[in-house]
């Protein structure tokens, strides 16, 4: 996990919004899910980064540097699934915020 979490450290910028998926984090609607990510964009932050743990969860100072935990459930999920199921959140996030129907 130290290996990984320094990997992880070093791609992450100062300036970066940084929301780690973590079991303990935060579970939001779509909506607030929405929300939080056009709250980054207006106070400033230009590059929103998601970090997914390894199947070991995540080091303490990659949860630590996190600007929000955000939780999918309870449920383990492989990455290749979690990335293909937060891509669609995101989309979906920014759908929310122009007022398209795709969200419904």
């Amino acid at each position: 996990m130290e290996k990984e979490a320094g990997r992880i450290m070093s791609k992450i910028a100062d300036r970066d919004f940084v929301i780690v998926l973590a079991i303990e984090g935060q579970e939001w609607s779509s909506e607030e899910f929405a929300k939080k990510l056009a709250d980054a964009t207006l106070r400033g932050f230009s590059n929103i980064t998601f970090i997914i743990g390894g199947s070991l969860g995540l080091a303490p100072q990659v949860k630590k540097r996190a600007n929000l935990l955000m939780s999918f459930g309870r449920l383990t999920l492989p990455h290749q699934l979690m990335r293909l199921v937060l891509v669609e959140q995101i989309y979906r996030a920014f759908m929310i915020q122009e007022g398209s129907p795709y969200h419904k």
